[in-house]
């Protein structure tokens, strides 16, 4: 192996150790929803505004990150904004004030979420296209291995330090990850073979690239209320217990992680990335029909089927991901990936506290229901007949 070639994953695991440690923080609190109602003394869906509040603040830093990653490279955006995050995820942890947590859990997004930006533009700037659909299923993996550290570590945290401790472990995680990039981080080789063709104008010129970012919307809200409310569903419906339920989650994480890369590699085999995310779609109708059916009747198999429905609803993810910031060309990567991003975040933000109230009104089936309505309304937006074979 060249040592070129040995860089780029070098690279690329350290985009990976960066996502996957914000993660924990921008995703993880609500694996800890229970305690959070506890700690704060709240309702069930202001612990889901507070689980997810660090959505608001990547609501409105997204594209700014991409501009700056755009121009500076991903070290300084890496670098500057996952530190920022563990600073403000450790300043959380001094307050309990309800306004004040969520304010500062924000700001916390609004510098973590840098890391989503600068990890696909890694894979874009790294690794040629027939190589890419791995390379950003494994990059997509540092979702998916947030998430599992943070379904394994966090609800016992909880338990043992309360909510602060949560916080401290988030700070901490961060600004290790933070350190690594900073040093390590670097500008690819130059290499003409490298370079693709930018679309001439605006990427948004492509009506493709706005059914992308369409289906990555409805395919948000599943993703978001399995995801924030799962492991509620099984401890106030089933009785589960708190860290028996993180623990469900962390291995469906485990299992996300290497569908996520199964999923890449079937779109550089077969030359295409939106006729594969359609498939997915199909099977992810299917397990939320059964989780629908199930929470409905309280059969046991829901606890199955949200394990399932935490694999499938994400493993379309980097799909979409990549294929928005190769339609956009590498001169706007990081402005269209950060924008794709900022356009699934406006979904968790709306969706996180309206499927709360949907919940304590109708049930967690309703919930889930409205999930499944949006990804079945998504199998038309998926712009699969203008791709051809062979991506570039």
């Amino acid at each position: 192996m060249s040592e070129p070639h040995r860089r780029r994953w070098l690279m690329l695991g350290l985009g990976v150790n960066a996502h996957a440690g914000v993660t924990l923080g921008l995703s993880g609190l609500p694996l800890v929803i229970p305690d959070i109602q506890q700690h704060f003394g709240v309702s069930l869906a202001v612990a889901g505004i507070i689980g997810n509040a660090p959505g608001i603040g990547v609501l409105f830093a997204l594209v700014a990150w991409g501009w700056l990653a755009d121009r500076h490279g991903e070290r300084l955006v890496l670098g500057v904004g996952v530190g920022l995050a563990g600073l403000l995820f450790f300043a959380v942890s001094l307050v309990e004030r309800t306004w004040a947590v969520v304010v500062l859990l924000a700001l916390a997004g609004a510098a973590g979420c840098a890391a989503l930006v600068g990890g696909g533009r890694i894979v874009l700037r790294w690794f040629q296209p027939p190589e890419r659909g791995v390379a950003m299923g494994v990059r997509q993996v540092s979702y998916t291995l947030g998430m599992a550290v943070a379904a394994f570590l966090l609800p016992p945290v909880a338990r043992a330090h309360g909510i602060s401790g949560v916080l401290v472990v988030c700070a901490g995680v961060c600004l290790l990850a933070a350190v690594l990039a900073a040093l390590f981080l670097a500008e690819p080789p130059h290499n003409p073979a490298r370079v693709v063709a930018v679309p001439a104008g605006s990427p948004y010129s492509q009506p493709a690239l706005w059914r992308v970012h369409a289906t990555s919307a409805l395919h948000a809200v599943p993703q978001v209320i399995v995801g924030t409310y799962g492991v509620a569903c099984l401890v106030n419906l089933y009785g589960w217990g708190g860290v028996d339920a993180g623990q469900l989650f962390g291995f469906a994480a485990i299992g996300g992680a290497v569908t996520r890369v199964a999923v890449g590699r079937w779109s550089d085999v077969s030359g295409l990335r939106m006729a594969p995310l359609r498939l997915l779609t199909f099977a992810t109708l299917a397990v939320l029909a059964l989780l629908v059916a199930a929470t409905f009747a309280r059969s046991w198999l829901a606890a199955g089927a949200l394990a399932a429905g935490a694999v499938i609803t994400v493993a379309g993810n980097g799909l979409a991901y990549l294929k928005a910031g190769e339609l956009a060309g590498p001169a706007a990567a990081g402005r269209v990936l950060g924008l794709h991003n900022t356009v699934q975040n406006v979904v968790v933000l709306a969706v996180a506290p309206l499927a709360g109230l949907l919940i304590t009104v109708s049930g967690y089936w309703a919930a889930f229901a409205a999930g499944l309505v949006c990804a079945l309304l998504s199998v038309p937006v998926i712009p699969v007949r203008d791709e051809k074979k062979g991506v570039t």
